[in-house]
């Protein structure tokens, strides 16, 4: 049996042309799935059935094996999820490999679709557009911590209403918002060298925290281009299906 090192390179090989991708050391959870489906072929004969210009192409739906036309795709999955493997320092430059998920609301815990992947397009930001991404980062990360808090106290503040002390309730939500406000303001978002990747290169640092990154391509990025570049039709699939089937590469 191969080793994980000797199984870290992959060939997507697509009706547009071939991407080589390295899948990183750091996320074994999802590269230990990845390489698993790889290897029973999961992914052969799928499409990349999502794609949106200058933001990314999507794949990993068993579904869209065969699918018609009308066929509406991106639910699909082998049974179940993955926990969520999200480090700062892997984002979501141009070529980033990533695990697609169902969104906040109804799962908190940002656990990734079994099989569903995307690679990052984007666009090149200059510094001014990075600050203010970063600024909607840090409310965002504020009103999640807030909800948590509220979450924590539920109990409290349930009593409090019940007993119409809203003095004490005011003060209690004053001092959670203060609790949330600190602890977004701590928070570091684009560190130097993800700031040189997306003023240089480009990504997508808007999805940076929010889901697991988990590889990247190191050849073959003019096909991703080529693809994320094709007419799309209803729920942004590719007018001329985009097939795909992976293989794993010997180091």
């Amino acid at each position: 049996m191969l080793l994980h090192k000797e199984m870290s390179q992959l060939k997507i090989l697509t009706t547009k042309g071939t991407i080589i991708v390295r899948l990183y050391d750091k996320t074994p959870l999802h590269r230990a799935n990845f390489i698993k489906l790889v290897t029973e072929g999961f992914y052969n004969g799928t499409l990349f059935h999502r794609v949106i210009r200058d933001f990314m192409i999507q794949g990993g739906d068993p579904d869209s094996r065969g699918a018609s036309s009308e066929t509406l795709l991106g639910m699909g999955d082998p049974g179940y999820t993955l926990e969520a493997e999200i480090h700062p320092e892997l984002f979501h430059k141009r070529g980033a490999l990533a695990a697609a998920r169902q969104g906040d609301e109804l799962n908190p815990e940002r656990r990734s679709s079994g099989s569903q992947f995307y690679i990052v397009w984007g666009k090149v930001y200059n510094e001014g557009q990075l600050s203010q991404i970063e600024q909607q980062m840090r409310l965002q990360a504020e009103q999640m911590e807030f909800q948590r808090l509220n979450g924590e106290y539920r109990e409290m503040i349930l009593q409090m209403r019940r007993d119409r002390n809203r003095e004490s309730l005011l003060e209690l939500q004053e001092k959670l918002r203060d609790q949330a406000k600190a602890f977004a303001k701590q928070k570091k978002f684009f560190e130097k060298t993800a700031r040189e990747a997306y003023t240089t290169i480009g990504g997508t640092p808007f999805l940076d925290g929010q889901y697991t990154v988990f590889g990247e391509v190191v050849e073959g990025l003019d096909v991703v281009e080529h693809i994320q570049n094709v007419e799309t039709g209803n729920a942004d699939r590719p007018l001329t299906d985009v097939m795909l089937e992976i293989s794993v590469l010997n180091a």
